[in-house]
């Protein structure tokens, strides 16, 4: 089934989901009814395939081990996981602004998480819902800079947002919640389902802000994973030994860049130091402060008197970020596994289009980074999970090898087919091209983007990249008016 095939069918029964446009010719179990079905869109911060355990990769075995995904392992069970789901711009802000307007970053305006603002006047896909009749939501991390349009009610973060006690923005004004930042995010998701009209359709957007930097987990979560050592990479000391040199020349690195202090918590006891409390735990409450010393404390002792060097040291850093970042993950898969209970309490989950995603990729360690903004696959990947119950087939698995199960933005704009040995100097600042390239045999899409900035919080960041098939991927390295 070609992708618009695909599209017809989804939107035969008023659903409208502009960045789901797959080739899936076996991917629907049967025809949807003619109710509205409703939109669950739980979406997630720097959330890498690898670190879910339905999804293959080296970490997978371990994931599953340790049962650290099993309601987003439950949701892919149940419906539909894409193998070949990429983001078109990996980082925060300009990936969700490709996903409420279907547009590369370049046409929608926000290409990085910097200014300018948000456009919230151009179209977006929550406002077609709401003319579809659809009561729409939107709660947790936006990161776009101006209010949410297109929904009927909203409570975002502002910026990044706190992990611990976070402020809330609403269109009345600014208030602080107590408590953990994935867990007020999912209670908030249910009181809004309380509230609403149960005789019309919704489109509820849960948007977390874990797993980001700087990876603090709940107080449930502080210990485990404590006595386990989790699996390196092949390449957690990669050389970058025939790439580009600029491979090696990025700030991404757990040896060289990962701190110790806000990155991996290692701090002084408070009690020594009562006025001088680490930023990131000064919004912390005495009593979640004290889990956090009680936690923290006697690892980073031993830490201290270990005193490791050289790979040692990158080694126990690794640990430390891995297992604070699948701490944080965990608490995301409470959130599916809350959201979706409630579901089938209230008999919704039939009639609901229930989505699992993140905005991004992440490095767990692969080339020896962390972060996302180095275009390798780890980074432009995100996960993709759907259950929508007698529709979509369930246990189905898109499959890597053909490209017309590519997941990407709705984005009937942009494209059009070249020859392979068009000459790209002098193109627009973004463009998608479709070429059928001989040396490769296959169909394949590139995206040349010849100007658009660096992701100006980290310097020799590679911005354009785009991967082609599960072979090859064209990446075109920028420095300054040269490319490389």
């Amino acid at each position: 089934m070609h992708r618009r095939q695909f599209l017809k069918k989804a939107f035969a029964s008023s659903i409208s989901l502009p960045f789901l446009t797959a080739g899936c010719q076996s991917i629907f179990a049967g025809p949807s009814s003619r109710k509205q079905p409703n939109i669950l869109f739980i979406f997630s911060d720097d959330h890498a395939f690898q670190a879910i355990g339905a999804y293959r990769s080296w970490l997978q075995d371990f994931m599953k081990e340790q049962n650290l995904t099993p309601n987003i392992d439950k949701l892919a069970e149940a419906g539909a996981i894409f193998d070949n789901s990429f983001c078109c711009n990996s980082i925060c802000g300009p990936s969700r602004a490709v996903i409420q307007t279907g547009a590369h970053s370049h046409i929608n305006g926000f290409k990085t998480n910097e200014r300018p603002n948000f456009d919230g006047s151009q179209w977006t896909f929550p406002k077609v819902m709401q003319q579809g009749g659809y009561q729409t939501a939107m709660l947790g991390k936006w990161h776009l800079g101006t209010d949410p349009t297109g929904f009927d009610h909203w409570e975002i973060l502002p910026g990044q947002g706190q992990y611990y006690n976070p402020d809330f923005i609403t269109s009345q004004g600014r208030n602080q919640k107590t408590g953990y930042a994935t867990d007020l995010i999912t209670d908030m998701a249910i009181d809004w389902l309380d509230q609403r009209d149960p005789e019309k359709p919704f489109l509820l957007m849960c948007q977390h802000k874990a797993p980001h930097r700087n990876w603090m987990p709940p107080e449930r979560y502080l210990n485990l994973l404590d006595n386990v050592k989790i699996p390196e990479p092949d390449n957690l000391f990669d050389d970058y030994s025939g790439r580009t040199s600029s491979a090696a020349d990025q700030e991404m690195m757990i040896d060289k860049h990962m701190t110790l202090n806000s990155d991996l918590k290692v701090t002084p006891p408070i009690a020594d130091n009562p006025g001088n409390i680490p930023g990131f735990l000064k919004r912390l409450t005495d009593e979640q402060r004290a889990a956090w010393e009680a936690a923290y404390q006697p690892k980073n002792d031993i830490f201290r008197a270990a005193n490791p060097q050289g790979k040692d040291l990158v080694r126990w850093k690794y640990q430390r970020y891995m297992k604070d970042y699948l701490r944080c993950i965990k608490a995301v898969d409470d959130s599916v596994g809350k959201l979706s209970q409630y579901l089938q309490d209230n008999n919704l989950a039939d009639n609901t289009v229930l989505i699992y995603s993140s905005d991004q990729g992440f490095y767990l360690g692969e080339h020896g980074w962390f972060d996302k903004r180095w275009m390798y696959e780890e980074s432009l990947r995100m996960p993709f999970i759907i259950r929508w119950p007698g529709v979509i087939k369930t246990r189905f698995t898109a499959p890597t090898d053909d490209p017309e199960y590519r997941l990407r933005a709705h984005l009937p704009r942009h494209g059009r087919p070249v020859s392979p040995a068009r000459r790209y100097r002098g193109a627009p600042s973004c463009r998608s091209l479709r070429v059928n390239h001989p040396a490769i045999g296959a169909r394949v899409s590139i995206t040349i983007i010849t100007n658009t900035p660096r992701h100006t919080a980290f310097r020799n960041i590679a911005v354009s990249a785009q991967n082609a098939t599960p072979s090859y991927t064209f990446i075109r390295w920028m420095n300054g008016n040269s490319t490389t």
